[in-house]
């Protein structure tokens, strides 16, 4: 028996964090819901940098000037259907600072099926009932915020 592995989608995701160090985070109602970091997948000849950005207007209305993008935290891969098709994602979190003024999802182009967009501390994830994309993230927000920056991306689940 043959096991195929399933078609690549790179995608690129922010950890968006306020001068106050709280993380933005969008809940999602599909899979019984959960929240997550913002961010998408790699558009034809894109690069993670620029893709970064554009999911940040895309989906927070962010505009680019207003970002402070940092250093790649993270990577997870994960298997999971996107438009009924299975893919092999293969996501890199980079580091983003911006103002907490600077978000506007009235401005998003494209909001997807975003339900709401918030602010997260690291004792809100810690705390936190509801399901939360990456598992880790709160490990990794708190490293930042307390300027533990890791020389190398960690791997998330």
């Amino acid at each position: 028996m043959t096991t195929s592995t399933p078609p690549l989608r790179e995608a690129a995701r922010a950890i968006v964090l306020d001068a106050a160090d709280r993380v933005m985070l969008l809940r999602y109602d599909e899979e019984g819901g959960f929240w997550a970091t913002p961010g998408g997948s790699l558009e034809d000849g894109e690069d993670h940098a620029t893709a970064t950005l554009r999911e940040l207007r895309e989906e927070l209305g962010i505009d680019e000037k207003a970002v402070e993008l940092g250093a790649q935290l993270a990577e997870r891969s994960k298997d999971h259907l996107v438009g009924g098709r299975l893919v092999r994602q293969v996501e890199k979190y980079f580091l983003t600072r911006v103002s907490a003024a600077d978000v506007d999802p009235a401005r998003a182009s494209q909001p997807d099926n975003i339900c709401e967009a918030r602010w997260w501390t690291a004792s809100d994830l810690r705390g936190a009932a509801e399901t939360v994309y990456p598992v880790g993230l709160a490990d990794l927000v708190e490293a930042v915020v307390e300027g533990r920056i890791p020389a190398l991306p960690v791997v998330l689940d």
